[in-house]
């Protein structure tokens, strides 16, 4: 059998500390094996032919609705943080598989408008919102008309702590943790500049000397930095000096880029938009979709309208607020 063959090709060739696909603790329900792939490509595979990893395409990463053709969305920052994490988990022989699947799924519970929608729905929804939890309930309880994607502990747990203060069970979560940081700081200051909101020279120099003059000489130096840290200390991380520059960096990029009012300006409509929306269908769940109308009965309206309003693109989001407050031209 072709998946026994990987099995054991992981178990010759993967470092001690390496999440084995036959070790798994296994699904939520109990499924039959595939005679072909691990459990984590399967997981892998799943996530990749999901709806909410489609959508992803069309959330914004941090500019809203970007004109030009070459900004990052939630979707092609989700295959850098994807790529970062496959090249450090093979330098480091941890399980590659696992470690992807991880970093495809860790944003698939997103909002809308980026951190911007995040933060209207923490306000609004009672107990909060935080994305990395509603990735979760997306690939257990959303996906595939309410069945959910049925997929591994390790690849869920991964997914949950993928940010926070609580680190990931397994070195291929903690692996996408800091490819996500990796991955965002450094697209994000390529965005920036691409969008006249910042100059390479903005960049302090102490932090350039460090982590590199240019995009690609800043993720390899921190890409190196965690292939380093985990050859010599067993665990993932990044040497002190960098640890240190990339908190640096993400303090600078707050300041200059994700509160800077030409760039974040329209924000404040988007986060209204999706508060309107969902009080909009927390009070009217009737107006919910088959799907959404059955969480409300089982689980309640506020819990159905999260759900419903988390899922949105940001176009469709902006169509629904249209079609539920704007008035429609007469074309009788």
């Amino acid at each position: 059998m072709i998946r026994k063959r990987l099995e054991e090709l992981e178990e010759r060739t993967l470092q001690k500390g390496a999440c084995l696909a036959s070790a798994s603790r296994g699904r939520l329900k109990p499924q039959e094996e595939s005679p072909s792939r691990t459990c984590f490509m399967r997981d892998r595979d799943r996530i990749i032919h999901s709806k909410a990893f489609r959508r992803l395409k069309h959330k914004t990463q941090v500019f809203l609705s970007p004109e030009g053709d070459h900004y990052r969305t939630r979707l092609t920052h989700t295959l850098e943080v994807s790529q970062i994490s496959r090249t450090v988990a093979r330098g480091l022989r941890l399980n590659e598989d696992l470690t992807e699947a991880i970093a495809l799924g860790h944003d698939l519970g997103h909002t809308a408008f980026g951190h911007a929608g995040e933060q209207a729905l923490r306000e609004v929804v009672p107990g909060g919102f935080a994305h990395n939890e509603q990735s979760l309930r997306v690939v257990d309880r959303l996906e595939k008309g309410g069945e959910g994607l049925n997929l591994t502990m390790e690849v869920r747990d991964g997914i949950l702590c993928h940010t926070g203060k609580k680190k990931a069970d397994t070195m291929e979560g903690r692996i996408v943790h800091y490819a996500d940081r990796i991955a965002y700081l450094n697209h994000d200051i390529d965005d920036a500049i691409r969008g006249d909101i910042l100059s390479p020279q903005d960049i302090p120099a102490s932090l350039r000397s460090v982590l590199g003059q240019t995009h690609s000489q800043r993720i390899d130096t921190l890409v190196n930095g965690l292939l380093t840290y985990g050859e010599e200390e067993g665990e993932i991380g990044l040497p002190p000096l960098l640890e240190e520059a990339m908190l640096e960096m993400r303090d600078f990029m707050f300041r200059h880029v994700y509160q800077n009012p030409r760039a974040k300006g329209e924000e404040r409509k988007g986060q209204w938009v999706l508060t309107q929306l969902y009080r909009h269908f927390s009070e009217n769940a009737d107006d919910l979709p088959t799907d959404y109308m059955q969480i409300a009965l089982q689980e309640g309206a506020e819990r159905a309208a999260c759900d419903y309003v988390a899922g949105m693109t940001d176009r469709f989001a902006v169509d629904v607020f249209f079609r539920l407050y704007i008035p429609q031209s007469w074309n009788k």
